[in-house]
């Protein structure tokens, strides 16, 4: 009796875990999703836009200026904007497109050539704190219950930094792990820094790196054990030791001949992948560990993908995302070789996005998206989305820079002021 009450309990408990395990990796609780890796998997999605365009939920027309992408837990999404005046954060119910609460961050961040004002880095979600970078260099912790500020640091003023170039603003998503926030304000002083989460007080600074901040996001790496931060900053791909914030290793990379380095790095296999635009091309630096020290050796160099900010995702070993020159590549991530490229379609330059095995892909000059299979064998589409309105912000390009996201069976796509939903089920 005993044994029968038992087995269906604990069967009971582990479908409970499972799913809720599922509903988790529904969520997009930080820049490029769970991982930082751009990949969402989710059932029953509607990928074949050919046959069936996913409907529009709803529209939010008050995001304000900026490239923020949205995050999502659970049914609330959280973003940053500005207006003529301020920089602030806001959080919508996703069922409803209707405002949770808006929180004043302070004078807006405001382009010097007009690229575009307010936030551009995503905010990272951790339990019921927020973490976010605005375009000044602005790092803050607020409620996600209310918006209420629980502390603020400046880059420029707190820690002396200095990014490649300002009037293109910071554009960094902090990155949360355990109860440190990593964030680069760089400078000579030190480039990264790690943050007290709780309090925002400093932890510890990377001293023995020098550089300028690129407009890069941070992502974990753990090699045999150790781990590091991984970072491109102006002038070369760095790791950093999580523990102390000390230089392990770094590899110069193009960046400081160039207007800007913004891709995220990917790790895999004890290796790391990065690419920029500019004619800077890519590499594969392969990572060993011996006690307590790390060698970087680079596997390969090449032009074969140089992807200038709309990134790029790895799956199954073959590297996707648009190369300058050469448009969209698919390449192995292994050798460095193009697998396949596509010129003949008009679906330019822009930000991609893995869902499941396919890639949506977001055309910066036109706002229009489509799907197109994750696979070596080329490129074979599932059917375009036009959004269904431009903004009226007007930029010097007038570019959807604003990478698209997917959480709980929803497309989020953003013009500056407007955000779009739309629904993603079968």
């Amino acid at each position: 009796m005993k044994n029968k009450v038992t087995l269906p309990f604990i069967m009971m408990v582990s479908m409970l875990i499972i799913t809720g395990m599922s509903l988790e990796a529904q969520d997009w609780a930080q820049w490029r999703g769970p991982n930082r890796e751009g990949i969402f998997k989710g059932a029953n999605l509607n990928l074949d836009w050919a046959t069936k365009k996913p409907a529009l939920f709803w529209t939010f027309r008050q995001a304000g200026a900026g490239y923020s992408a949205p995050t999502i837990v659970g049914n609330t999404l959280y973003c940053q904007g500005a207006d003529d005046t301020n920089d602030f954060a806001f959080a919508l119910d996703t069922q409803t497109g209707k405002v949770k609460w808006k929180q004043n961050l302070g004078p807006a961040y405001i382009s010097s050539d007009n690229r575009g004002n307010g936030g551009r880095g995503s905010i990272t979600i951790d339990g019921n704190n927020l973490y976010l970078m605005r375009g000044g260099g602005q790092i803050a912790c607020l409620s996600a219950t209310d918006g209420a500020i629980r502390w603020q640091k400046s880059s420029m003023e707190d820690f002396s930094g200095k990014n490649m170039n300002f009037s293109w603003g910071y554009s960094e998503s902090p990155l949360v792990d355990g109860n440190l926030v990593i964030c680069s304000p760089g400078g000579s002083d030190g480039t990264i820094i790690a943050l007290d989460k709780n309090t925002g007080a400093t932890i510890w600074r990377s001293k023995e790196l020098q550089d300028d901040a690129s407009y890069c996001s941070p992502i974990i790496a753990n090699v045999n054990g150790f781990k590091m931060y991984v970072q491109l900053t102006a002038k070369n791909i760095v790791g950093v030791s999580a523990k102390d914030g000390k230089l392990l290793w770094k590899v110069a990379f193009e960046g400081s001949r160039v207007a800007a380095v913004i891709p995220t790095p990917i790790f895999v296999d004890n290796t790391i992948y990065v690419t920029n635009g500019y004619g800077v091309g890519c590499l594969l630096i392969k990572l060993t560990r011996s006690g307590d020290n790390i060698n970087a050796e680079t596997v390969y160099a090449n032009q074969n993908l140089s992807n200038q900010h709309g990134g790029v995702v790895l799956l199954n070993g073959n590297i996707y995302g648009y190369a300058e020159s050469r448009n969209w590549v698919c390449q192995d991530i292994k050798t460095g070789e193009v697998i396949w490229r596509e010129r003949g379609n008009d679906i330019n330059k822009g930000s991609i996005l893995c869902v499941n095995d396919r890639l949506i892909l977001l055309d910066m000059q036109t706002g229009l998206s489509a799907v197109i299979a994750a696979s070596p064998e080329g490129w074979k589409e599932f059917g375009r989305m036009e959004i269904p309105e431009r903004t009226k912000i007007t930029t010097k390009d007038n570019f959807v820079w604003t990478h698209p996201v997917v959480a709980n069976d929803k497309l989020y796509i953003r013009d500056h002021d407007l955000l779009f939903c739309f629904d993603l089920k079968k």
